[in-house]
């Protein structure tokens, strides 16, 4: 996933080297600092992201606020009242993502919430301004709580001992999670993410009779990564 957006970012700034060179030496004229221009940074990587990682609620609400400001720079709106409209365009997006997240999700949404009920309070890990690495090597693990604020955790379960479907419930805001998960394991991901997202970089084919850990992630401008 990264190494495509890399690709794709790479062609950008090829095709934007090369035109600025065929201007400096007259081979041809093309226009890059169009009015609006610099809103290609903003709905660039919300295509990038929604092609890479699907209609993630941050990225479509960069698609559309990136989109608004071009035409507004083309004259068709006035900055007055886009500027008006950017914050209940994306009250209204979030609440559109919440609401049709748990329809489309509903089963794993009921499962988390059961998983949930069993939950054992210990299981709670908190970074804020810090780091931390949780390691189950060799002992039982039934789920966790994983809570990232300006900071940085690390979960290893790759060598845990899982029994039973488990849940994972991780909060980022403004931090990083990094989920080892086991070979082999069945991942579902079940995600709120405002700016952010979970990324499910688990290769292996999962066995039939592998237990699931669900991912219950809460992104704002984090991410969660499960490797």
């Amino acid at each position: 996933m990264k190494d495509r957006r890399n690709i794709i970012w790479g062609i950008i700034l090829i095709v934007i080297g090369l035109a600025l060179a065929g201007n400096i030496f007259n081979l041809f004229r093309i226009h890059i600092f169009f009015d609006g221009w610099w809103t290609l940074f903003i709905i660039i990587p919300s295509i990038i992201g929604i092609t890479n990682e699907g209609p993630k609620t941050g990225n479509v609400i960069s698609l559309v606020v990136g989109i608004l400001l071009f035409l507004a720079c083309r004259g068709l709106f006035d900055f007055t009242i886009i500027w008006k409209l950017l914050l209940p365009v994306i009250i209204v997006g979030i609440g559109i993502s919440m609401i049709f997240k748990d329809v489309f999700n509903k089963e794993v949404s009921e499962k988390i919430t059961s998983l949930n009920k069993n939950m054992d309070s210990d299981n709670d890990y908190a970074a804020t301004f810090s780091g931390q690495d949780i390691n189950f090597d060799g002992e039982n693990f039934k789920g966790a709580n994983l809570n990232a604020v300006f900071g940085s955790l690390n979960l290893d379960i790759r060598d845990a001992i899982i029994e039973d479907d488990v849940v994972i419930n991780a909060t980022s805001i403004f931090g990083g999670i990094d989920i080892f998960a086991p070979k082999g394991c069945k991942v579902k991901i079940k995600s709120n993410s405002i700016f952010g997202g979970v990324s499910n970089n688990k290769k292996n084919m999962a066995d039939n009779d592998a237990h699931v850990i669900y991912i219950n992630a809460t992104c704002m401008f984090g991410g969660v990564e499960i490797k």
